[in-house]
């Protein structure tokens, strides 16, 4: 990265500093302007102002908080727990959410997407995420993975884990040209393969990249973000509880005295603003099997947002206690 460039991304990271002092509806105003009409159809009166963050290649905005079904989703044919995860969805969306990312490694979650997304009748409010996972033939794997959502076209599908990435990447940006798919991605999950996925954002015009962060797991800050940053690529950000062990080992430990200016509640929104306070970061998508998880992690994408110096204190306290 240039010295020019940057400077550009200390002086956005100020100003996301700069936005905890405007709370979540000043935040919403500022992301959201020049918001396409596809997304401001999508907004509800009825639903809370939450920070919207901008898509860079389109201007697009979308809710700063999404929702992951990785071993939450996967509960095969119990209907009990089907609807339970449908009670999810409608929290989440209830909360003002509408990313929800899946993938065919993840058993049963994209059926189960599916059923929920019926049920709610919420097909128009889901900003729908999925991949594509095989050294064969995506195609198919991609067709079957419509079936299961229900859905007639993907807004974003990403190479998972770079798996038969120089047929599938090919393969998604042709669907993009040919107006059957909104975003093309790329994932890598557990800090694998860093170097190799820099690569692709050198050399590809992707849309987004998804990685894991969290205040423990920060490589990503070094060099990743800010070439993400610097390239116009979305980011979703995966594990930013680390599976759930996380917010498992910080249960019982009471927050840190400043986390009262950030007006959080939880261990889970502490991270997320932490998460989203980041200049390059787009979307972390939480799983949870708790409708109520779901309404507190979206709640994160209200209120005042940590600047610099207390993102450093957030990761600090948290390195300490775990």
């Amino acid at each position: 990265m240039s010295e020019l460039d940057r400077r550009r991304f200390l002086k956005a990271s100020a100003s996301f500093g700069a936005l905890g002092a405007i709370g979540a509806v000043g935040a919403t105003g500022l992301m959201a302007s020049g918001m396409p009409a596809r997304a401001q159809g999508a907004k509800d009166a009825a639903l809370p102002e939450v920070l919207q963050k901008q898509i860079p290649s389109t201007g697009e905005a979308i809710p700063a908080v999404g929702l992951g079904s990785w071993i939450t989703f996967n509960v095969g044919n119990d209907m009990e727990l089907r609807d339970q995860c449908a009670d999810v969805m409608s929290a989440f969306f209830k909360a003002g959410g509408r990313m929800i990312d899946s993938s065919p490694m993840y058993g049963s979650a994209q059926d189960v997407i599916g059923y929920g997304l019926d049920a709610l009748g919420a097909h128009d409010k889901v900003f729908s995420t999925d991949k594509v996972w095989t050294s064969g033939d995506g195609a198919d794997q991609i067709a079957e993975t419509s079936d299961r959502w229900k859905v007639e076209q993907f807004d974003l599908l990403q190479v998972h884990n770079l798996l038969g990435i120089n047929d599938n990447l090919p393969l998604l940006f042709r669907m993009k040209d040919a107006g059957q798919l909104r975003y093309v991605g790329v994932t890598t999950s557990h800090g694998r393969r860093t170097d190799d996925l820099m690569a692709v954002m050198k050399n590809e015009r992707l849309d987004f990249v998804q990685v894991t962060y969290n205040p423990v797991d920060r490589k990503v800050e070094e060099y990743l973000l800010p070439m993400a940053y610097d390239r116009g690529i979305a980011v979703i950000v995966n594990r930013p509880f680390r599976g759930g062990s996380l917010t498992e080992r910080l249960e019982g430990q009471p927050l840190p005295e400043f986390a009262r200016e950030l007006e959080v509640k939880s261990w889970a929104q502490l991270i997320l603003k932490y998460l989203i306070a980041h200049p390059a970061v787009t979307c972390p998508i939480p799983a949870t099997t708790k409708p109520a998880h779901a309404a507190e992690n979206m709640a994160a994408a209200t209120g005042p947002l940590p600047d610099d110096k207390m993102r450093e204190q957030i990761a600090a306290v948290i390195g300490v206690l775990v």
